[in-house]
């Protein structure tokens, strides 16, 4: 029947096409009125045609039908929170990500009772490969632990390493090779301001690092088994987030080939901080639903969902509820676990995801020819880039040309927020001698928040 149907209407080109809306425009010009430029440069059209590829795309690798439901717990009492969590096993949850804050946490008794088909994710405030070891004696499946100990995120972050230079990189060392995890938290960067560009740039920059690094120091085996995890903070724009989960793996391929490290790398997604609010707050369901959506088509492999009120409230059972309902109804309501590829041949991802790679990977070289990302963070080259993104972006949102609904567009008056902080949304600054500038995450609506709160 198809061909029947089709056999009827000849092809038609992409100059036809542009053709014809030049036509329709009626005077007006193609590129000021349907080209718009996107943060990184990119010029984005209203059309993409199959003639503008010279063959087909590849098939992507990962499977969208695959992806895990995660939910986050901070381990500040291990008895608790193991209840806590498998009581969320019997809610729909899939995975768990715990934070641990220090190496007094119980392992064997944060994991009594979990099954070897539950996939852990743990991160580290600390820095103790001892720990890791038993952390590792007590995971009930090796094959499904992820563990996050990224020495150059903390750099990053707090301007210090945990203890110093060597005896981090030591203690890295022992972790990877004890673990045969390898992770790259590139959510700092997003949730400070960086652009796609830079974060995939950035990212590529900071495994490369660690690369170097481990090269002599791994066997072929042991860099051929090794677990490569990305930490990623999805924003608004929702094709292009998907592009960049596509971007981010076709980079690391050409990456860990080079070095012949395992071309698989694993990508857990949280959505961004950035763009979240205060007032209007149930606004945030919507950011991260699509936020999520991203981070599915993208090719995630587990899914982190944040809830709406994270930024001003203690952890609670309703906003955990309704956090983690939001992927269940996206999984199982709206069957996005049913195609292994579905952003697969669409030729607008296709060429975004291309575009973002080119560029990133122009930034990344640019990087290595200047000494490599730790060098550029020690000189701040890394910090005054983001900063420069950042800002731009601030006075976008400043001037309504980038929107946050119910913030700098249709705010209710009558929205009160003083009497609802359990938590501090702002950012806390705590001055102290630092080995460089930290990279400080922080909200597009802070300004306009704190002005709202101190004149209710």
């Amino acid at each position: 029947m198809s061909k029947l149907l089709f056999s009827d209407f000849q092809d038609v080109s992409s100059k036809e096409w542009k053709q014809k809306i030049q036509v329709d425009l009626k005077g007006a010009d193609y590129n000021d009125t349907l080209i718009w430029q996107s943060p990184e440069g990119i010029d984005v059209k209203p059309f993409y045609h199959a003639d503008e590829f010279s063959s087909l795309p590849e098939t992507s690798t990962t499977k969208a039908t695959t992806w895990n439901v995660l939910e986050t717990f901070y381990v500040s009492n291990p008895e608790s929170t193991n209840k806590k969590a498998l009581e969320a096993l019997t809610k729909g949850t899939e995975a768990f990500h715990f934070v641990i804050p220090n190496k007094d946490i119980a392992i064997e008794v944060l994991l009594k009772d979990i099954s070897k088909d539950v996939p852990l994710y743990f991160s580290l405030k600390f820095l103790d490969a001892a720990y890791v070891n038993q952390l590792l004696k007590h995971a009930p499946n090796k094959d499904l632990t992820f563990i996050n100990c990224d020495i150059i995120n903390n750099l990053a972050k707090t301007g210090n390493w945990f203890n110093n230079l060597n005896d981090d990189h030591t203690a890295f060392k022992n972790s990877v090779k004890n673990s045969g995890c390898l992770s790259v938290d590139l959510s700092l960067y997003q949730n400070a301001g960086a652009n796609i560009t830079q974060q995939l740039a950035y990212s590529l920059a900071h495994l490369n690092e660690y690369f170097n690094y481990l090269n002599d120091e791994l066997s072929v085996s042991e860099k051929e088994k090794l677990k490569v995890i990305f930490h990623v903070s999805v924003g608004t724009n929702y094709f292009f987030e998907i592009a960049k989960l596509r971007a981010l793996r076709d980079l690391y391929v050409s990456l860990a080939s080079e070095y012949g490290f395992n071309q698989n790398c694993h990508i857990i997604a949280f959505p961004t901080k950035r763009n979240k609010t205060i007032y209007d707050y149930n606004t945030n369901m919507l950011r991260t639903t699509t936020e999520c959506m991203s981070a599915i088509l993208g090719g995630a492999n587990a899914v982190n969902n944040t809830p709406y009120d994270a930024i001003y409230h203690k952890t609670n059972p309703f906003g955990e509820r309704i956090s983690r309902n939001q992927l269940l109804v996206l999984k199982h309501e709206s069957y996005f676990d049913k195609v292994d590829n579905p952003t697969d041949g669409t030729y607008y991802i296709e060429t975004i995801s291309n575009q973002l790679s080119e560029k990133a990977l122009e930034v990344f070289k640019s990087i290595e020819s200047s000494g490599g990302f730790l060098n550029q963070l020690k000189e701040g080259v890394i910090q005054r880039k983001i900063k420069e993104s950042a800002s731009k972006e601030e006075d976008a949102f400043e001037k309504g040309e980038n929107t946050l609904l119910g913030t700098n567009k249709h705010p209710n008056p009558d929205d009160k927020m003083k009497n609802e902080l359990e938590l501090n949304p702002f950012v806390e600054t705590n001055p102290r001698k630092t080995l460089i500038e930290p990279i400080i995450e922080r909200r597009l609506a802070e300004k306009l928040d704190k002005n709202r709160l101190e004149n209710e």
